[in-house]
């Protein structure tokens, strides 16, 4: 069983708070950090030099670029750069480098014995958890921060993906729909690194260690952000379809009510957790912002159908007012997601988004009763119940990599340090 350590948040400590951080079309929360770790220390005497040499320098190499890129992720910045998506994916390379070599210390009973894959120290510092960083002997641990921060690395390429993107002005709009697509790929990756590591590295921990685990590791800040990736994956497909001559009434409601769900999901999950810091309660107000958008444009787009078919015109009229409605408290919710600290601000409206601000009030004035204001929930509550549609988007299915030949040599022995 691996053993624990947890720091409290003290001033001046190591955990970066930013107090601005430019345009968020993607909640990214802020990137967990590993401590430096001397692996010639507690492995020395049990693994050969140059494997301990080699994980050494893997991890020293995440250690630096982490340290470096975390500062970049909270910049504001308000277009994308070839240079910030390069020092991206660098990162990500460095993490899957790490990652075949890493999993060595995590097969019981092949190549190291218990003993020794416990005596190691792997300590993070957290973002969302009060906590400013947490230890574990316990390679799994190692393991699941990986992999979490694989996924927010991949979350901060889409959110500079989707900004306004200068470097490619001259065919910007070929440009834009490219970053469209490439952006639904990385959400899928992304999703695919924080389902496995629900389903697959959780599990493996001690429950006493899961119980133990910062809020940033948590299964239900894990299941709600790996939602919030198909949610705006699906976002993306929707604004798409819009844009789309194409794409009929009811294609684009499917995708809105879909939309719908994910965020529904992943408010579920992390509605209750004690998310009080910056970065948690930020991640917390997002999630609920993105819900109720997506409500008054599924709610729109329900209207629009209702009317076109054989319902009542006043069963239509309560779906395009519950529109409105939703409408105007996704406004409040945005505003409310921007001032929490580290405060943010909305890029210039497009897709979904931009649809949703500027149909909803021309359309619905014409079309509805006139309530009275202060009914707004009554109106929510009248409202006909949104088409319930399997969700499409699926994480993409992700496994872990072969653990590095590098430790073949010591798959016939089960290595004992000695004393």
């Amino acid at each position: 069983m691996g053993c624990l350590l947890s720091t409290p948040e003290v001033a001046g400590g190591a955990r970066r708070r930013p107090r601005n951080i430019g345009e968020v079309v993607v909640f990214v929360p802020g990137l967990r950090i590993p401590r430096p770790l001397d692996f010639a220390q507690p492995l020395g005497d049990g693994l050969s030099k140059s494997l301990v040499e080699r994980l050494s320098a893997l991890r020293t190499r995440i250690e630096v670029m982490a340290g470096q890129e975390a500062p970049m992720t909270t910049k504001p910045r308000r277009t994308a750069t070839q240079h910030g998506l390069m020092t991206l994916r660098l990162s990500l390379q460095a993490l899957e480098d790490y990652l075949p070599v890493l999993l060595g210390l995590v097969e019981n009973g092949i190549y190291i014995s218990n003993w020794l894959k416990h005596n190691l120290r792997f300590c993070w510092i957290n973002q969302e958890d009060d906590v400013e960083e947490t230890t574990m002997s316990d390679s799994w641990y190692e393991v699941l921060s990986v992999l979490h921060l694989m996924a927010v690395l991949l979350l901060s390429q889409a959110n500079l993906l989707l900004l306004p993107n200068k470097f490619t002005s001259g065919y910007q709009s070929t440009a834009l729909e490219d970053c469209k697509r490439a952006s639904i790929d990385i959400f899928l990756k992304a999703a695919g690194y924080l389902d496995f590591a629900v389903q697959k590295v959780l599990p493996q921990l001690p429950l006493e260690l899961r119980n133990d685990l910062p809020l940033d590791l948590s299964e239900g800040v894990l299941k709600a952000l790996c939602l919030q990736a198909l949610g705006q994956g699906v976002e993306i497909q929707l604004g798409m379809a819009i844009d789309s001559i194409k794409a009929t009434l009811a294609v684009k409601r499917r995708l809105a009510c879909e939309m719908v769900k994910y965020w529904h999901q992943a408010e579920e999950y992390i509605k209750d957790l004690p998310l009080a810091n910056g970065w948690g309660e930020k991640h917390k107000l997002f999630i609920q912002w993105k819900h109720i958008e997506a409500k008054a444009i599924a709610y729109y787009l329900h209207g629009l159908i209702l009317e076109e078919g054989n319902t009542s015109a006043g069963i239509a009229a309560a779906a395009l007012q519950a529109a409105e409605e939703y409408l105007k408290e996704s406004k409040m919710a945005c505003d409310s997601f921007h001032v929490t600290l580290p405060s943010s601000r909305n890029p210039a409206p497009w897709g979904a988004s931009k649809y949703l601000a500027e149909r909803i009030p021309k359309d619905i004035s014409s079309k509805t009763i006139n309530w009275d204001s202060q009914k707004h929930e009554m109106i929510k509550h009248v409202a006909p119940a949104l088409p319930d549609f399997v969700l499409s988007l699926k994480p993409d299915e992700y496994q872990l990599p072969s653990t590095d030949p590098s430790w073949n040599d010591l798959q016939a022995q089960n290595v004992v340090p000695t004393k």
